[in-house]
């Protein structure tokens, strides 16, 4: 999200901040992480040293959930009339974004809330999330405060000591966000300071400590599978599973080879089991329960990834203009989400589902274009000249573009046109890659000589 220019709430100096009023669940999944991480309308100045909330009108929307908040802050000061003035073009945007089948009567009622507080509490409550729940949150938040204020290593150990019962998963998760938000942010200096909190957090808490032997297994256990290489089947790995001296190892090859531990590699691990006596018996039963465990945690949070990857790509389906949409979110785009929109191009096929199909054709090709090497449109251009004349001339007016890594792409796509010798329009192609493969040779021998 492109940052503003604002004035500093104490000092008045210009500084940068992300300021935004609309957050569209529905168009945007992502949209509800920055509003509760405080990602967005939050300040910081370098100047004065103030950080806090900006007093921005938020319109908050989650069509799933049915849910569209507003909320303006009372020290603008405006009056009824001036506040819907404000908000009604963002609520016009949301009506605007769904299709007519999506709009439902709780449009036409906007939730008004008198605290941002408030606000945030709906949202929660209707993730399941108590004020309990928040409350420890709350807690968690401004510790992380208290730790960003200190400066003294020692007054930071002994505070950390004092809440130790707090730092759990859930605080090194919310830490996590907040350090990201601050390189995103452009934050270096806060960053930094981060780093160095996080350092000694994991040198210094029970939970830290579990943390840090756990990416220390996970580069371990990634280490021994890279040096299997191809010699790596169900059988390797399940050697290594049971040479594991730690659950911590063994949890970090269910999440490098989750797709190796099938039905077939549990039947494997039941067959040793039934063979084994005693105490190894015992041993490798321990191994697979705590397998089974990992497995289905593992399981429970790739069907939450790909839920919200399917939310996001089926947020952008029904924008009226789905290549601007999709070139607006970008950045936006995981792996797990292009996986999703391709299985659901396949699905949209299968069932002949013509406009989803093309949507989703748009979605892809520009993901294409925009992940694909610049050496791959230069190639594409150069395939459409009538004859070598033509190639050679392009070439040498824009000297620039022939690189080695123009000539390493040529090679590898005639090579892999070469590898289909059955199929006439495959030869073709080789053939005008190698031929344009050797006048950027050529033109390139030329430039390094002088």
């Amino acid at each position: 999200m492109p940052q503003t220019q604002i004035a500093c709430p104490r000092c008045r100096q210009m500084i940068p901040a992300n300021v935004e009023q609309l957050f569209d669940v529905t168009a945007d999944p992502q949209a509800k992480q920055r509003l509760l991480s405080g990602q967005s309308n939050h300040a910081r100045c370098q100047y004065c040293g103030y950080q806090g909330r900006l007093a921005t009108p938020v319109v908050y929307h989650d069509n799933e959930k049915e849910l569209l908040l507003t909320f303006f802050p009372s020290e603008l000061a405006l009056p009824v009339n001036e506040q819907e003035r404000m908000i009604g073009p963002l609520i016009k945007q949301v009506m605007e974004r769904l299709p007519a089948e999506k709009r439902k009567g709780y449009l036409l009622k906007p939730q008004a809330n008198l605290t941002y507080e408030s606000m945030i509490e709906t949202i929660l409550g209707k993730d399941g999330v108590t004020p309990e729940m928040l409350k420890s949150q709350q807690e968690r938040m401004g510790f992380v405060e208290r730790l960003i204020q200190v400066t003294s290593k020692d007054v930071r150990s002994e505070l950390i000591k004092q809440n130790s019962a707090i730092i759990d998963e859930q605080f090194f998760a919310l830490f996590s966000r907040i350090a990201q938000s601050a390189m995103n942010s452009g934050q270096e200096q806060m960053a930094r300071a981060l780093i160095d909190i996080q350092t000694q957090l994991l040198e210094e808490t029970a939970y830290g400590r579990q943390l840090k032997e756990s990416v220390g297994e996970l580069e371990a256990a990634q280490q021994e599978l890279q040096d299997a290489g191809q010699s790596l089947n169900r059988e390797k790995l399940l050697d290594f599973v049971t040479a594991s001296k730690t659950d911590a190892r063994v949890r970090a090859y269910v999440s490098l080879a989750r797709a190796g531990m099938d039905y077939t590699f549990f039947e494997l691990l039941t067959e040793r089991i039934n063979k084994a006596s005693n105490d190894e018996k015992t041993r490798l039963e321990g191994i697979r329960e705590k397998l089974l465990g990992f497995v289905a945690d593992m399981d429970k949070q790739l069907e939450a990834r790909y839920k919200q990857a399917q939310d996001f790509v089926e947020a952008l389906l029904v924008a009226p203009d789905i290549e601007k949409a999709v070139t607006a979110n970008l950045e936006k785009f995981t792996q797990d989400a292009v996986d999703i929109a391709q299985q659901l191009l396949k699905q949209a096929t299968e069932k002949n589902e013509y406009e989803r199909m093309g949507k989703l054709q748009k979605m892809i090709q520009v993901l294409q274009t925009a992940s694909a090497p610049p050496e791959i449109a230069i190639i594409e251009q150069l395939i459409q000249l009538p004859d070598a004349a033509t190639v050679e001339q392009a070439l040498e007016q824009n000297p620039d573009i022939v690189t080695q890594g123009l000539l390493d792409t040529l090679t590898g796509l005639a090579t892999q046109m070469e590898s289909q010798p059955d199929n006439p329009e495959a030869k073709a192609m080789g053939e005008k890659l190698s031929e344009i493969y050797k006048i950027a040779l050529k033109l390139s021998m030329k430039k390094n000589m002088g």
